[in-house]
Protein backbone atom coordinates (compact mmCIF):
# COMPACT_ATOMS: atom_id res chain seq x y z
CA UNK A 1 0.00 0.00 0.00
CA UNK A 2 0.86 3.59 -0.98
CA UNK A 3 -1.42 5.37 1.16
CA UNK A 4 0.95 7.99 2.71
CA UNK A 5 1.40 8.82 -1.05
CA UNK A 6 -0.69 11.52 -2.31
CA UNK A 7 -1.55 11.88 -5.86
CA UNK A 8 -3.52 15.21 -6.78
CA UNK A 9 -5.22 14.46 -10.53
CA UNK A 10 -6.30 18.41 -11.02
CA UNK A 11 -8.95 18.80 -13.62
CA UNK A 12 -9.14 15.23 -13.79
CA UNK A 13 -12.77 14.38 -15.14
CA UNK A 14 -13.57 10.53 -14.47
CA UNK A 15 -9.71 10.06 -12.63
CA UNK A 16 -8.77 7.59 -15.95
CA UNK A 17 -4.88 9.24 -15.65
CA UNK A 18 -5.01 8.61 -12.13
CA UNK A 19 -6.61 5.13 -12.12
CA UNK A 20 -3.33 3.51 -12.10
CA UNK A 21 -2.32 5.01 -9.39
CA UNK A 22 -5.29 4.65 -7.31
CA UNK A 23 -5.73 0.79 -7.97
CA UNK A 24 -2.05 0.01 -7.11
CA UNK A 25 -3.16 1.80 -3.37
CA UNK A 26 -1.79 5.26 -3.49
CA UNK A 27 -3.76 7.77 -1.71
CA UNK A 28 -5.72 9.61 -5.12
CA UNK A 29 -7.58 13.50 -4.65
CA UNK A 30 -9.45 13.94 -8.24
CA UNK A 31 -9.65 17.68 -7.91
CA UNK A 32 -12.38 18.72 -10.84
CA UNK A 33 -15.43 20.00 -11.40
CA UNK A 34 -18.11 20.54 -10.31
CA UNK A 35 -17.15 19.21 -6.76
CA UNK A 36 -13.56 21.15 -6.73
CA UNK A 37 -12.75 23.76 -8.80
CA UNK A 38 -8.49 24.17 -9.35
CA UNK A 39 -8.86 28.03 -8.95
CA UNK A 40 -11.06 28.25 -5.42
CA UNK A 41 -7.76 26.78 -3.02
CA UNK A 42 -5.68 27.98 -0.26
CA UNK A 43 -2.13 28.03 0.10
CA UNK A 44 -1.23 27.79 4.09
CA UNK A 45 2.44 27.22 5.48
CA UNK A 46 1.96 23.23 5.47
CA UNK A 47 -0.91 22.49 3.58
CA UNK A 48 -2.88 23.08 0.95
CA UNK A 49 -7.08 23.29 1.25
CA UNK A 50 -9.20 22.94 -1.84
CA UNK A 51 -12.37 24.71 -1.87
CA UNK A 52 -15.69 22.28 -2.09
CA UNK A 53 -18.23 23.36 -3.89
CA UNK A 54 -21.64 22.19 -2.27
CA UNK A 55 -19.30 18.97 -0.68
CA UNK A 56 -16.55 19.37 1.96
CA UNK A 57 -13.35 21.00 0.95
CA UNK A 58 -10.19 18.64 0.74
CA UNK A 59 -6.60 19.64 2.93
CA UNK A 60 -3.67 18.37 1.87
CA UNK A 61 -0.22 18.02 3.74
CA UNK A 62 2.38 19.70 1.11
CA UNK A 63 5.01 16.72 2.64
CA UNK A 64 2.56 13.96 1.61
CA UNK A 65 1.91 15.03 -1.77
CA UNK A 66 4.09 12.74 -3.91
CA UNK A 67 3.01 13.68 -7.61
CA UNK A 68 0.72 15.77 -9.77
CA UNK A 69 -1.10 14.91 -12.47
CA UNK A 70 -3.20 18.43 -14.64
CA UNK A 71 -5.56 17.59 -17.46
CA UNK A 72 -6.85 21.61 -18.04
CA UNK A 73 -9.47 22.32 -20.79
CA UNK A 74 -8.55 21.58 -24.20
CA UNK A 75 -11.22 23.03 -26.32
CA UNK A 76 -9.92 26.91 -26.39
CA UNK A 77 -6.20 25.75 -27.04
CA UNK A 78 -7.68 22.75 -29.98
CA UNK A 79 -6.83 23.60 -33.48
CA UNK A 80 -10.03 21.17 -33.99
CA UNK A 81 -11.83 24.67 -32.68
CA UNK A 82 -10.80 25.90 -36.19
CA UNK A 83 -12.13 29.64 -36.35
CA UNK A 84 -14.74 29.85 -34.23
CA UNK A 85 -14.11 32.53 -31.02
CA UNK A 86 -12.05 31.24 -28.18
CA UNK A 87 -11.69 32.21 -25.19
CA UNK A 88 -7.90 31.74 -24.22
CA UNK A 89 -8.06 34.22 -21.22
CA UNK A 90 -9.98 31.82 -18.89
CA UNK A 91 -8.35 29.02 -20.24
CA UNK A 92 -5.17 30.25 -19.44
CA UNK A 93 -6.25 31.16 -15.69
CA UNK A 94 -7.06 27.21 -15.02
CA UNK A 95 -3.68 26.58 -16.43
CA UNK A 96 -2.29 29.42 -13.96
CA UNK A 97 -4.26 27.87 -11.23
CA UNK A 98 -2.86 24.11 -12.13
CA UNK A 99 0.90 25.56 -12.23
CA UNK A 100 0.36 27.93 -8.99
CA UNK A 101 -0.62 24.83 -7.15
CA UNK A 102 2.34 22.36 -8.64
CA UNK A 103 4.75 25.24 -7.65
CA UNK A 104 3.55 25.60 -4.32
CA UNK A 105 3.70 22.11 -3.62
CA UNK A 106 7.31 21.42 -5.08
CA UNK A 107 8.21 24.85 -2.78
CA UNK A 108 7.06 23.56 0.72
CA UNK A 109 6.90 19.90 0.23
CA UNK A 110 8.84 16.50 -1.68
CA UNK A 111 6.74 16.88 -4.90
CA UNK A 112 9.07 13.86 -6.83
CA UNK A 113 6.97 14.50 -10.67
CA UNK A 114 4.26 16.63 -12.26
CA UNK A 115 2.90 16.32 -15.37
CA UNK A 116 0.40 18.83 -17.51
CA UNK A 117 -1.78 17.88 -20.64
CA UNK A 118 -2.81 19.13 -23.60
CA UNK A 119 -2.77 19.25 -27.40
CA UNK A 120 0.37 18.77 -28.98
CA UNK A 121 2.22 20.11 -31.96
CA UNK A 122 -0.21 22.60 -33.06
CA UNK A 123 -2.10 23.15 -29.67
CA UNK A 124 -1.74 26.57 -28.66
CA UNK A 125 -0.63 26.52 -25.18
CA UNK A 126 2.41 25.68 -26.51
CA UNK A 127 2.30 29.65 -27.21
CA UNK A 128 2.64 30.12 -23.79
CA UNK A 129 4.32 27.73 -22.00
CA UNK A 130 6.36 26.51 -24.98
CA UNK A 131 6.89 23.42 -26.89
CA UNK A 132 6.18 20.09 -24.36
CA UNK A 133 9.42 18.09 -23.81
CA UNK A 134 7.70 14.66 -24.91
CA UNK A 135 4.63 14.25 -27.18
CA UNK A 136 2.59 11.06 -28.37
CA UNK A 137 -0.09 9.69 -30.20
CA UNK A 138 -2.86 7.38 -28.40
CA UNK A 139 -2.12 4.44 -30.91
CA UNK A 140 1.06 4.62 -29.43
CA UNK A 141 0.35 3.07 -26.60
CA UNK A 142 -2.68 0.85 -27.81
CA UNK A 143 -5.17 3.48 -28.28
CA UNK A 144 -7.82 4.11 -30.94
CA UNK A 145 -6.93 7.59 -31.98
CA UNK A 146 -4.12 9.73 -33.40
CA UNK A 147 -5.12 12.18 -30.92
CA UNK A 148 -1.10 13.74 -30.72
CA UNK A 149 -0.80 14.92 -27.05
CA UNK A 150 1.82 17.06 -25.14
CA UNK A 151 3.05 16.67 -22.01
CA UNK A 152 5.04 19.46 -19.92
CA UNK A 153 6.32 19.16 -16.74
CA UNK A 154 9.26 16.79 -14.39
CA UNK A 155 8.42 13.50 -14.97
CA UNK A 156 9.83 10.13 -16.60
CA UNK A 157 9.17 9.50 -20.24
CA UNK A 158 6.85 6.22 -20.39
CA UNK A 159 7.80 3.91 -22.87
CA UNK A 160 5.39 3.42 -25.69
CA UNK A 161 3.97 0.00 -25.93
CA UNK A 162 3.24 -0.10 -29.81
CA UNK A 163 5.74 1.40 -32.60
CA UNK A 164 3.91 0.62 -35.71
CA UNK A 165 1.09 2.83 -36.38
CA UNK A 166 -2.08 0.72 -37.24
CA UNK A 167 -2.92 1.09 -40.64
CA UNK A 168 -6.52 1.20 -39.93
CA UNK A 169 -6.64 3.61 -36.88
CA UNK A 170 -8.89 6.31 -38.80
CA UNK A 171 -11.82 4.10 -39.51
CA UNK A 172 -11.65 1.75 -35.95
CA UNK A 173 -15.16 1.92 -34.05
CA UNK A 174 -16.42 4.51 -36.60
CA UNK A 175 -19.22 4.31 -39.12
CA UNK A 176 -18.26 7.71 -40.65
CA UNK A 177 -14.79 6.83 -41.60
CA UNK A 178 -12.83 8.93 -39.60
CA UNK A 179 -11.98 9.15 -36.18
CA UNK A 180 -10.58 12.74 -35.69
CA UNK A 181 -12.19 14.46 -38.07
CA UNK A 182 -15.40 16.70 -38.51
CA UNK A 183 -17.55 13.54 -39.35
CA UNK A 184 -16.69 11.75 -36.43
CA UNK A 185 -19.04 9.13 -35.30
CA UNK A 186 -20.92 8.07 -32.21
CA UNK A 187 -17.64 7.49 -30.17
CA UNK A 188 -17.10 4.17 -28.10
CA UNK A 189 -15.87 4.77 -24.35
CA UNK A 190 -15.19 2.15 -21.34
CA UNK A 191 -18.36 1.13 -20.40
CA UNK A 192 -17.13 2.41 -16.86
CA UNK A 193 -17.25 6.15 -17.88
CA UNK A 194 -20.70 5.98 -19.09
CA UNK A 195 -22.24 8.10 -16.58
CA UNK A 196 -19.81 11.00 -16.64
CA UNK A 197 -20.42 10.85 -20.85
CA UNK A 198 -24.44 10.70 -20.42
CA UNK A 199 -23.80 13.50 -17.91
CA UNK A 200 -23.05 16.13 -20.31
CA UNK A 201 -25.60 17.68 -22.64
CA UNK A 202 -25.37 17.69 -26.23
CA UNK A 203 -23.29 16.13 -28.85
CA UNK A 204 -20.41 17.96 -29.20
CA UNK A 205 -20.15 17.67 -25.44
CA UNK A 206 -20.26 14.38 -25.39
CA UNK A 207 -17.67 13.67 -28.23
CA UNK A 208 -15.37 16.57 -26.40
CA UNK A 209 -15.92 13.84 -23.01
CA UNK A 210 -15.36 11.28 -24.63
CA UNK A 211 -12.15 12.59 -26.45
CA UNK A 212 -10.71 13.77 -23.18
CA UNK A 213 -10.77 10.51 -21.02
CA UNK A 214 -6.95 9.51 -20.45
CA UNK A 215 -6.66 5.80 -22.90
CA UNK A 216 -5.98 3.37 -20.14
CA UNK A 217 -2.95 2.17 -22.08
CA UNK A 218 -1.12 5.59 -21.68
CA UNK A 219 -2.14 5.83 -18.17
CA UNK A 220 -0.54 2.33 -17.26
CA UNK A 221 2.69 3.26 -19.10
CA UNK A 222 3.02 6.69 -17.31
CA UNK A 223 2.49 4.79 -13.94
CA UNK A 224 5.15 2.43 -14.17
CA UNK A 225 7.34 5.20 -15.47
CA UNK A 226 6.57 7.26 -12.83
CA UNK A 227 5.25 4.99 -9.53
Amino acid sequence: MNSQKIILDLCGGTGAWSRPYKEAGYDVRVITLPQHDVSKVYFFSENIVFVGNGVSGINVPYNDIYGILAAPPCTEFSVAKGNRPRNLADSMKIVEACLQIIWKCRLFGNLKFWALENPGRNGLLRQFLGIPPWEFEQWEFGGDQIKRTGIWGYYKIPKATVTIRPADITLRHNPCGSANGRNWGKRVYPPEYADYINGLHGYTAQRAAARAITPAGFAQAFFRANK
